[in-house]
C-alpha cells in the first residue's frame, strides 16, 4: 500500500486517525488503543511510513492489531496457549556437561526461578537435559492464572517475549518490571552466546537473532507504553 494520508491524529479514545479518517484493523475494528503512551507511539510508527507501507516497521500496530482482532475474541483460550509454555520453561532444563556452562546457566536462571518462587509461590522442576519433566500442577494452575489475569493487550505484547524467550518465567518478569530487557534477553541467549563464544558465529544464526531482536524490543516498547 502506497502511502496516502498527510497527517496523523489520535483522538480522546485513543483512535487512529489519518487525515481524520479513523484506521481499522485487518477485522474492520476501529484502531484504538488502551493508553496515551500507546497511541501516541503507534501513530508515530504511521507517521514514519515512508512511500510505501511496511508491516515489519510497524510492529507496535501489528501487536495492537493482534489484541483487538484475535486476543479479544477469546482470550481466556489464548492465555492458556501461551501458558503452556511453563510446562517447558527454557530456565529449568540446563546442560549436564561443560561445568562451566552449567554453572552459568545457574548463575543466570536461578534468580528469575527463585523470582517466581517468591511472587507466586510455586515450585520447579529443573532437570538436566532435554527430556521432557512435568511440572509440579500447582505451579501450572498458578502460572496460568497470572497469565489469565492479563488483558488482551497485555497478552498480546507477552506473547512474542514468551516465544521469542522460550521462558514464561521471564516473559512474567519481564511483565511485572521484575527485571530489565536486556538481562532478561542476556538470560534467555545464553546457550546460544555460550556456543558462539567457543565455536564461534554463524551468519544465518546471527540474521535469525537480529529478527528475533527486532520483535523482542517491540514487546517491551508496547508493554512499556501500555504500563506508562
Amino acid at each position: 500500500m502506497k502511502r496516502f494520508w498527510t497527517d496523523v491524529t489520535v483522538d480522546a479514545a485513543g483512535g487512529i486517525a489519518l487525515d481524520g479518517r479513523p484506521v481499522r484493523t485487518p477485522g474492520r475494528v476501529p484502531l484504538a488503543l488502551p493508553t496515551a503512551a500507546l497511541a501516541t507511539a503507534v501513530a508515530d510508527e504511521w507517521r514514519s511510513v515512508g512511500e510505501t507501507l511496511d508491516p515489519r516497521a510497524m510492529p507496535l500496530t501489528g501487536l495492537a492489531n493482534a489484541a483487538i482482532d484475535r486476543i479479544a475474541a477469546a482470550p481466556a483460550a489464548f492465555a492458556t496457549g501461551l501458558a503452556a509454555y511453563g510446562e517447558s520453561d527454557l530456565l529449568c532444563y540446563r546442560a549436564a556437561e561443560p561445568p562451566a556452562l552449567a554453572a552459568r546457566q545457574a548463575a543466570n536462571w536461578d534468580p528469575w526461578l527463585d523470582w517466581a518462587r517468591g511472587r507466586y509461590d510455586v515450585h520447579f522442576t529443573v532437570t538436566a537435559g532435554i527430556l521432557h519433566q512435568p511440572q509440579p500442577a500447582a505451579t501450572l494452575a498458578r502460572l496460568g492464572d497470572a497469565v489469565a489475569a492479563l488483558d488482551p493487550f497485555h497478552l498480546a505484547g507477552l506473547s512474542p517475549v514468551v516465544t521469542i524467550t522460550g521462558s514464561l518465567v521471564l516473559a512474567l518478569a519481564l511483565a511485572e518490571r521484575a527485571g530489565d530487557a536486556e538481562t532478561l534477553w542476556t538470560a534467555a541467549n545464553l546457550d546460544e552466546d555460550w556456543q558462539a563464544e567457543h565455536w564461534g558465529s554463524d551468519p544465518l544464526a546471527e540474521q535469525a537473532r537480529d529478527v528475533r531482536r527486532h520483535d523482542f524490543d517491540a514487546a517491551v516498547r508496547f508493554l512499556a507504553a501500555l504500563d506508562a
